[in-house]
């Protein structure tokens, strides 16, 4: 089967593949994106779950990377404060805190100060905290201030060798949810959105890509103007193996681990933590009875999809988390681990934590045009999508202007600080609805959490209960407007009831999704339409 020439056909449904689809197809570009599983199946759910400036960056002295995350984050927060919220992090300081390696910052300390051998010095943090404050122009997230752990409830769970902190702002971001939803507003504007299919083949056809796929739709043959390898780790295997072409650039693959342990203390802030190596790692409240820790950074020579994490990342992370915590971390504590590859631009750091975590867009114009997106990070894939339109501006001269800035996601029309009045009128219409529950819905569907729930009066009008507050009419809605297919793409992607369900929940709602999958394609090959 031939499909109809396209404007743009973009590999790879992660964060950087859809946030261009969405931006491309709001210009009024005709776009297809073929992702060969799940969106966000790889990279993009396997974060740390924030948007940040990456207050680490500084040390390496990124500033153009920091400037544009920070700028982002209030931009992002405005657009989806559904799946997005600020959070305050807490960064105890002792004396003792070293510079990690060899950083720019540690080597011109070294040479200024050598009298105090790699250690970071208290008003060099609050250096870095004050052009975290100011890089970025924050106008709605409040400033970094000094905490007295003592006193302080941040410092009841921490170890009473830690006096006094710095607390400062950043924000959370549901990793998967912001790729689906990115994928759907793309979608509603015109984009075909193909998951688990497979690009097998990309050609340059004259002033064209002729693109080879396969999946549920069986072989097809798309037509394309330019082709956008956001392939994620998989980038450089589509250049070579896909498309064909030889090129010296490439990715380095680095593996972020994390664990998930049962909830380690009360309060709802996030602690910023450095080790002994220099290195540092967040703790962070999750998913309301759970704490995340991680990452770690470690290059990964296998295949991208083999990435776990290891008994020896696991460990740790439970022995970095247990210098600081008053209660050690053990094996006892974790409830789940992922982990996942970081496609790095090659820059020929000298270790994973020192590469370059800017993204760098390739125009490769000999024949029809192609995009290669190396690198990025989830809280710039805005602007990374922008800048990918740009490279591309030449070939399409009547695509319409950047518009994605503040532009809602679907269920992000509300106030950034309306959550709780959403909160109360969802309760007030559906009272039937837990507290939790209730919760649940607005952090994942914002304004259209009252539209998913319709005219239900029960608990029962919601379908099939399949457990952890997910039911039948949820995981339909999720069919049908954000691409899900399997249990795994519901339970540990556009949500994280996994972490409540049973092995034979989730068993009894991949039967349910399959069977529902059957039903509506039986009925489509029987309707007058398809005839």
């Amino acid at each position: 089967m031939t499909t109809p020439m396209a404007d743009l056909f973009i590999i790879g449904g992660g964060i950087n593949g859809c946030g261009i689809a969405r931006d491309a197809t709001g210009r009024g570009l005709s776009v297809v994106l073929a992702e060969q599983n799940d969106l966000a199946s790889a990279t993009s759910s396997a974060s740390t779950k924030l948007f940040h400036g990456g207050l680490r960056y500084l040390e390496y002295f990124e500033f153009r990377l920091v400037r544009e995350a920070l700028e982002e984050r209030e931009t992002l927060l405005v657009a989806m404060p559904h799946i997005s919220w600020p959070m305050r992090f807490v960064l105890p300081y002792h004396p003792d805190m070293r510079f990690e390696g060899d950083t720019p910052t540690g080597r011109l300390m070294s040479t200024v100060m050598p009298w105090m051998r790699g250690r970071r010095p208290a008003w060099l943090i609050r250096l870095g905290l004050f052009l975290y404050d100011t890089l970025g122009g924050r106008k709605i997230l409040p400033a970094t201030r000094t905490l007295t752990l003592k006193t302080d409830p941040a410092g009841a769970p921490l170890q009473l060798r830690f006096a006094h902190a710095y607390e400062y702002s950043d924000c959370w971001i549901e990793d998967a949810k912001l790729v689906s939803l990115n994928a759907r507003d793309a979608a509603e504007k015109g984009a075909l959105i193909l998951t688990r299919t497979r690009v097998t083949s990309a050609t340059r056809t004259g002033d064209h890509w002729t693109v080879t796929t396969t999946g549920p739709q069986g072989n097809q043959t798309h037509h394309a103007r330019a082709l956008v390898n956001a392939g994620g780790p998989w980038v450089e295997d589509i250049i070579r193996n896909v498309a064909r072409i030889n090129s010296s650039e490439g990715v380095r693959l680095v593996r972020g681990s994390h664990i998930v342990t049962r909830k380690l203390y009360d309060h709802d802030r996030c602690y910023f933590f450095q080790g002994t190596d220099g290195r540092i790692i967040f703790a962070i409240p999750y998913e309301q009875d759970f704490t995340l820790i991680g990452t770690t950074d470690k290059d990964h020579q296998s295949a991208p999809s083999d990435a776990t994490c290891t008994d020896e990342e696991r460990d740790y992370l439970l022995t970095f988390a247990s210098q600081y915590f008053a209660k050690p971390v053990t094996r006892a504590d974790v409830v789940w681990t992922y982990s996942g590859v970081r496609p790095l631009y090659n820059d020929g750091a000298k270790s994973a934590t020192a590469a370059t975590r800017d993204y760098v867009l390739s125009l490769d114009t000999n024949g029809a045009p192609l995009l290669n997106v190396f690198g990025g990070k989830i809280t710039t894939y805005r602007r990374l999508a922008e800048s990918a339109l740009e490279k591309l501006s030449p070939f399409f001269p009547n695509a319409r202007a950047p518009w994605t800035a503040r532009a809602p996601l679907p269920g992000g029309n509300f106030p950034v600080d309306g959550a709780p009045r959403l909160l109360a009128d969802l309760k007030r219409a559906h009272p039937y609805l837990s507290d939790y529950h209730a919760a649940r819905l607005i952090r994942a569907y914002g304004a259209e959490a009252m539209v998913l729930l319709g005219n239900a009066t029960s608990a029962a009008d919601l379908g099939h209960d399949f457990g952890a507050t997910l039911s039948e009419v949820e995981v339909r809605w999720l069919m049908t407007h954000e691409f899900a297919r399997a249990a795994a793409d519901i339970v540990w992607r556009r949500t994280k009831l996994g972490l409540r369900l049973t092995q034979e929940q989730i068993a009894t709602l991949d039967a349910y999704m399959i069977a529902a999958q059957g039903s509506a394609a039986q009925d489509t090959a029987h309707s007058p339409a398809a005839e």
